[in-house]
């Protein structure tokens, strides 16, 4: 049996973390959440020499062991306790080349914990580029520690770090410098009250609201011989520890790092002049979102297309071949079509997360949070809530959790209220075939009108979010005030094999996430449209075969009305009747209201709901685009799916608060069902509203 041991993957963020977690993992990870929390958990196994499993997990970014967030906490109180099972046998700080001065404060705090610790540079291919080499031996001495020089972009020193993680128990846990001197009488009072305990995280404990072990801050409070200093006193004392931590550093540094600025070719001025100009910034980065969106739609109708097909063949053949029955009808009719439906936008969302990962992996998101923070300050916002903004167009869930980094409690809120607003992946599958249907495939200026039509819905999605959020700024009565502070990484190119790793990842997340709820929905679903009360349903045959009995019908027309029949009148046709009323100013009939209500559970849930209801009862397994252009307003006898009706049905959707799991991580954040409950109600009526006026006006 092969020994596992446990790898902490820490440091600054915009180091190249990611990077080498990637390179070590490979796509042996998963993402997850820390027990009773929202912060996002990345863990991966590596398998290093001799046959030893390494457990990596890879730790929020962190700028110092000084936490000012919920993430930086994370870091902290695991770092303190040997009892979790994560407690890392060895630390890997992982800093960037171009940033050493700034990343090693935080590997000297965590050397203090005595943690055997390796310290990885990255970005070692830029060295040359930016005039900067290096004394590994003299660094490694004087830091106590091995080092890892690491190029991730072309795949060096990772086999070095491997062989180092594998020999950790030779790693020295000598802390790197005395920082008890900045008051050596302080430290010695605290060492001889609590003489089993490690000084350094004694310190922490005392200046942070983090626990380790059966010691806590109270607990020290309470001891009558030791008295802790005054929160300003602390923080003198916290100052005085990042000075002489940086005196270290920098006289290490001397003899350890050479910069040769003439040799340095540096474009990022000149990148950066151009990408956050006050008017070139808006409209490349404007041009940008256009491209991309164009390149959804071209780029996916080939894959889109086939696998349409695949789950039409796929469903015809299980009715077909499969012995006839209840279960064979439950696939054919329920499991197939509902899988179908969301299955069927994978190429467009893995293109979405492709251009998403680029732009991250280029350093040119960071550039656009810079950018956009000149608008977000006048709408009650900081320039970091467009960091959950963007990442709302992934998924809320995450984007809702990225709030933690604004300090200010109102901006913070705000944030969470209106992130819901931004167009997710999982509207994505709505909107396309929507799109679709009611919009023709002409082109203006050389972009398609549908691909205009998905910008034009991420852009009124955007706007919502921050109209509300004006509107929200002067309603709460909540006083703060925040100084907004971005990191600018230097420009890279995207290194391959991180956009493969997040296309994949994210994707598979999606897929699988969407498709348990779909699955279930769907059998759900395809049982309440299969079965129904009373003689209508039972004898569905002959009240049709009496019905047109003089007109003369074919055997296949016979059955099309059963089937129609038979559908009204089930569970789900009569559920859908009782709501009909309520939706039929907007343009829908019961189908969609069934559609619209089953979504609640996931927004992508739309389409595979729909895919299940016209697929029972039907002998021709037809594309689930073809079968919903096929569907006639009884009322008005013009096609269901128009113009004014989908053009009401996406602004429901851009404004509804169609996510039941979005509502649970609101109330967790906020601590509160009063939040999510006015988002809801206020989100959903408004959808309402604006999809009313858009029928009654276009119709």
């Amino acid at each position: 049996m092969s020994k596992q041991i446990n790898v902490a993957l820490i440091g600054n963020p915009n180091t190249g973390k990611t990077s080498v977690f990637n390179s070590l993992t490979g796509l042996n990870q998963k993402v997850g959440n820390y027990p009773g929390i929202t912060v996002e958990k990345k863990e991966g196994i590596c398998k290093l020499p001799r046959g030893v499993k390494a457990h990596i997990l890879d730790l929020p970014g962190t700028y110092s062991l000084n936490a000012s967030s919920l993430d930086e906490n994370v870091v902290i109180e695991l770092l303190l306790n040997k009892n979790d099972k994560d407690f890392p046998d060895v630390a890997i700080v992982v800093s960037d080349v171009e940033n050493l001065k700034r990343n090693l404060l935080l590997f000297t705090q965590i050397k203090d914990l005595e943690i055997p610790s390796i310290l990885v540079i990255n970005m070692a291919d830029r060295m040359d580029y930016k005039g900067i080499s290096l004394d590994i031996d003299y660094l490694e001495q004087q830091l106590e520690t091995r080092i890892a020089l690491v190029s991730t972009r072309k795949n060096k020193g990772i086999d070095h770090l491997k062989t180092l993680i594998s020999n950790y128990k030779d790693l020295s846990i000598k802390p790197c410098l005395n920082a008890t001197e900045i008051d050596k009488e302080y430290f010695k009072n605290l060492q001889n009250t609590f003489p089993n305990q490690l000084l350094y995280k004694l310190w922490l404990v005392i200046t942070q609201d983090v626990n380790f072990g059966k010691t806590n801050r109270n607990e020290i409070d309470a001891v009558d011989n030791f008295k802790t200093k005054s929160k300003s006193d602390l923080k003198r004392l916290q100052q005085k520890e990042t000075i002489k931590r940086y005196q270290f550093i920098n006289n290490v540094l001397k003899v350890g790092q050479t910069i040769d600025v003439s040799k340095a070719k540096d474009l990022r001025t000149k990148f950066d002049r151009i990408l956050t100009h006050k008017i070139w910034g808006y409209a490349i980065f404007f041009i940008i979102l256009l491209t991309i969106f164009q390149a959804i739609y071209d780029w996916s109708a080939v894959p889109m297309d086939f696998i349409d097909g695949v789950f039409a063949s796929l469903s015809e053949w299980a009715k077909n071949t499969l012995p006839k029955g209840d279960f064979t009808n439950l696939i054919a009719e329920g499991i197939i079509p509902g899988l179908g439906g969301i299955v069927i936008f994978i190429p467009q969302i893995a293109f979405l997360f492709l251009f998403i990962s680029i732009l991250e992996e280029s350093g040119y998101m960071s550039r656009v949070v810079f950018l956009m923070d000149r608008i977000m300050r006048r709408f009650g916002l900081s320039g970091k809530s467009v960091v959950p903004l963007i990442s709302g167009t992934a998924c809320a869930i995450p984007a809702i959790m990225a709030t933690r980094n604004i300090e200010s409690w109102k901006e913070r809120l705000i944030t969470i209220l209106v992130t819901p607003f931004t167009t997710c992946s999982a509207r994505l599958p709505v909107y396309l075939i929507i799109i679709a249907l009611v919009i023709p495939e002409g082109r203006f200026l050389g972009l398609g009108y549908q691909a205009l039509t998905l910008m034009l819905l991420y852009l009124i999605g955007f706007g919502a979010a921050v109209i509300s959020a004006y509107l929200l700024d002067r309603i709460l009565k909540i006083k703060s005030k925040t100084f907004f502070v971005v990191e600018m990484p230097s420009y890279k190119l995207p290194l391959p094999k991180n956009v493969v790793i997040t296309v994949i990842e994210k994707t598979k997340s999606f897929v699988f996430g969407a498709g348990k709820i779909i699955l279930a929905i769907s059998i759900i679903l395809w049982f309440l449209a299969s079965y129904g009360p009373g003689d209508n349903f039972n004898n569905a045959e002959k009240i049709i075969a009496k019905e047109y009995a003089s007109k003369n019908l074919s055997n296949e027309e016979i059955q099309q009305h059963v089937a129609s029949f038979k559908l009204e009148h089930s569970f789900i046709g009569i559920t859908g009747r009782a709501i009909e009323p309520a939706i039929r100013p907007l343009g829908y009939d019961w189908k969609i209201g069934i559609a619209i209500l089953s979504s609640f559970a996931a927004r992508e849930v739309f389409v595979g709901t729909l895919a299940t209801i016209y697929s029972v009862g039907s002998d021709e397994e037809d594309t689930i685009k073809n079968r919903m252009a096929g569907e006639i307003n009884p009322i008005l006898g013009t096609p269901l799916f128009n113009f004014a009706s989908g053009i009401s049905l996406m602004l429901f959707y851009a404004f509804a608060m169609q996510c039941m799991s979005t509502l649970a991580i609101v109330k967790r954040e906020t601590n509160s069902w009063k939040w999510p409950t006015l988002q809801l109600v206020i989100m959903s009526s408004f959808a309402y509203l604006v999809a009313l006026i858009a029928f009654q006006t276009l119709k």
